[in-house]
């Protein structure tokens, strides 16, 4: 008997250890909205400062807070066997995960015209864009076609294929994340991210964004890729 209660002594702790690290991981897995690496004026007058305030601050943050309660519901759902909910949560987690990902990305894929923007270094993703769209001014002119033929919201993408070891361009609808392709290169073409300076007409903000792309970013991007 003293045997079996030293156990049961030994193991409270331990599951009340696991517990506190278990409630600890659900503190740090908690998805936060990330810093711009600039100011939300360094992309003008491409980007105005007042786009990129709402842009970042209100509509990315809400794909985290949005995030973030769907996977509470759904490990709450999970530890019920609640199958159901489990199912009618894919939506959210799409929607507001794939905003996630897709803006954290974004904000990286670009950087002010003074330090740097709109300039494509000669190198490996320089050459990449040649073989593989001709030029680098054939490949905007596809990229943009592609991206303003989005119906609705959406992304245009750069990606790279592994398999067949090439670029290509992609356009997703709503939040969806790219997949099939590795993402180097991602512009949002939801209005929010251009009505306020461009109206309604979406192939002058991709004209315009090509002054702000961070080729440096992409071109890292491209070589962990490969």
């Amino acid at each position: 008997m003293l045997i079996a209660r030293k156990t049961v002594l030994s193991v409270r702790p331990a599951l009340a250890r696991g517990a506190a690290a278990s409630a600890a991981a659900a503190v740090r897995s908690k998805h936060t909205l990330p810093d711009l690496p600039y100011d939300y004026n360094a992309l003008e007058p491409y980007i105005s400062a007042e786009i990129m305030q709402l842009h970042h601050a209100k509509h990315h943050q809400a794909y985290v807070t949005n995030l973030n309660v769907a996977e509470e519901k759904l490990h709450e759902a999970v530890a019920k066997n609640d199958v159901g909910t489990v199912i009618s949560l894919q939506g959210a987690l799409k929607f507001n995960g794939g905003g996630h990902i897709n803006h954290s990305i974004f904000w990286t894929n670009l950087v002010s015209p003074k330090a740097g923007g709109g300039e494509l270094a000669p190198g490996a993703l320089h050459d990449a864009i040649t073989k593989d769209f001709g030029s680098l001014e054939e490949f905007k002119k596809n990229f943009a076609a592609q991206a303003a033929g989005v119906q609705g919201s959406g992304w245009g993408w750069l990606g790279y294929n592994k398999a067949a070891k090439r670029l290509e361009i992609a356009t997703t609808p709503n939040q969806d994340p790219l997949t099939g392709l590795i993402p180097i290169l991602g512009v949002d073409v939801w209005e929010h991210a251009y009505y306020l300076q461009y109206k309604n007409v979406r192939p002058d903000y991709l004209k315009a964004i090509w002054s702000v792309v961070n080729w440096k970013n992409v071109a890292e991007r491209y070589a962990k890729a490969q």
